[in-house]
């Protein structure tokens, strides 16, 4: 798969299917945005924002631009009916009073401990830290999608994070566009794979040692 946006898309697909009917929740900036565009329609599902809307609706159309809607990331956004709006303050009330059933974040790395590393690289300006830090431990449950692995080709989920942890043992899934790995107890286990790499492929491009599903070791 070399098509860098049919790449998003089965990433934000994918992730799309984590998200249950009734739940409240909360996608980080860049590529987990894309998950609102592919949320099925029989699902009620309540997409929170840390800048203070409850309620967001898919990326809007050329007509329906509002510069005044935006998100965390600060993207234009829809906001759906019955959204509410309110300051930052009740925003991170909710997510750090354990309101958020389930918040889907972008990765820089992630450890086979379930660390993650999303928030800074040293020596590159950042606009400010964010709101993952209350998130990864405030929602519920952490998904993180990211690509295998980096521009350069290099492991982005490794066996121990270089760069700065947004949090310590808190990432439940990893998401790319290669595979489905849930963080266990005994490591990362390789639970589906979403192209047409094969096992030890998926090994190759990621640094730790992987426990396999054994419905996989069966195909």
């Amino acid at each position: 798969m070399s098509d860098k946006h049919l790449i998003r898309e089965t990433i934000a697909r994918r992730a799309e299917q984590e998200i249950e009917s009734g739940f409240y929740v909360n996608l980080g900036i860049g590529m987990p945005t894309l998950v609102a565009n592919y949320l099925q329609k029989d699902k009620q599902v309540v997409l929170q924002s840390e800048n203070g809307l409850l309620g967001i609706g898919p990326f809007p159309t050329e007509d329906e631009l509002d510069p005044d809607l935006i998100n965390a990331g600060k993207e234009t956004v829809t906001a759906i009916q019955g959204a509410a709006f309110f300051d930052s303050a009740e925003s991170f009330g909710m997510i750090r009073g354990g309101h958020i059933d389930i918040a889907i974040l972008g990765g820089m790395e992630v450890s086979k401990n379930g660390d993650l590393a999303n928030w800074m690289i040293p020596g590159k300006m950042i606009k400010g830290m964010g709101g993952a830090m209350d998130l990864v431990h405030g929602a519920k449950r952490i998904i993180v999608i990211m690509e295998h692995l980096s521009k350069n080709g290099k492991h982005k989920i490794v066996n121990e994070c270089a760069l700065p942890l947004t949090g310590k043992g808190v990432v439940d899934r990893i998401i790319t566009e290669r595979a489905v790995l849930d963080v266990t107890d005994n490591g990362l286990k390789l639970v589906e794979i979403l192209d047409d790499s094969s096992i030890s492929e998926i090994q190759a491009a990621t640094e730790p040692n992987l426990i396999i599903e054994e419905t996989l070791l069966n195909q």
